[in-house]
């Protein structure tokens, strides 16, 4: 799908971590402290919308932008997030 590239890299390493604390470890030395902050509270705007939560409430509750939330609304509507309940 994304060929030989380093994207595909990332997702083959990522796949091959089965250890929760290997995990831990690996994204804390590549992710920055903003960046470990940022993704989770994605994941939380992705649950919450699909629970019906309406852009504004998760906006307000997570304390991010509206237009953080209407991009993971629209990557909804596009079919991804199939495996996040």
């Amino acid at each position: 799908m994304f060929g030989n590239n380093p994207l595909n890299e990332l997702i083959d390493l990522l796949l091959d971590i089965k250890d929760k604390e290997y995990m831990k470890d690996f994204l804390l030395g590549i992710l920055t402290p903003k960046e470990l902050e940022e993704i989770p509270t994605r994941l939380q705007i992705v649950k919450m919308l699909k629970q019906g939560i309406s852009q504004h409430k998760v906006a307000e509750d997570l304390k991010v932008g509206i237009a953080t939330v209407t991009r993971g609304s629209k990557e909804l509507q596009k079919g991804r997030f199939k495996v996040v309940r």
